[in-house]
């Protein structure tokens, strides 16, 4: 029987959201679908839009929620329970303002450090499943949290995204088999 695993992009549906430094999860599904060759997503009820692809004898599902992300852990659940899969085999893709832009943290349960998307996850399924973090930096105010996720990035902050999306979707099968590898390998390129 194959292996299944369930990758999860957090991010809010619609153009207006696409470039939002609180999207980068879509972004990284997106660029995955790409570098596999992945189906076409295909929408699963409201809740949902998911594509699939083989890695060796790996079945991996990927998901990007339609509930906008503060309802993102109803997504998951639907998706956990329909194709069966184990919380250990669930990866969530998702910005950090905690982390510099580009950095990338990859860590199994812990806390949702403000996230929205994360708590309703958590709320639903629990919190022991795979989180990769992808720093998107932080606003010089509190207050201005909410406005800065919601913003698109700037150009030079987008190439470096882009460069860290690339190598997340180029470098899936390190996931599967060795997170800190992975991680170590994308914290190395951004280095100064």
């Amino acid at each position: 029987m194959d292996l299944q695993w369930l990758f999860v992009g957090l991010g809010n549906p619609g153009q207006k959201y696409e470039a939002n430094r609180h999207n980068v999860g879509f972004a990284v599904i997106d660029a995955i679908v790409e570098s596999f060759s992945a189906a076409p997503f295909k929408k699963m009820t409201t809740l949902t839009e998911v594509s699939s692809f083989f890695l060796k004898e790996n079945k991996i599902f990927l998901a990007k929620p339609l509930t906008f992300m503060n309802l993102s852990g109803q997504a998951v659940r639907f998706l956990m329970d329909f194709y069966k899969i184990p919380m250990e085999k669930i990866y969530v893709f998702h910005d950090d303002i905690d982390l510099e832009l580009g950095r990338v943290k990859i860590k199994k349960g812990g806390g949702n450090g403000g996230h929205n998307g994360l708590r309703s996850i958590d709320s639903i399924i629990g919190n022991d499943y795979w989180r990769i973090r992808i720093g998107v930096g932080r606003p010089v105010e509190k207050s201005m949290v909410s406005s800065y996720v919601l913003s698109d990035f700037l150009c030079d902050e987008h190439i470096t995204v882009r460069s860290i999306v690339h190598e997340i979707s180029s470098n899936i099968q390190l996931l599967l088999l060795d997170c800190k590898q992975l991680e170590s390998k994308l914290n190395t390129i951004i280095k100064t």
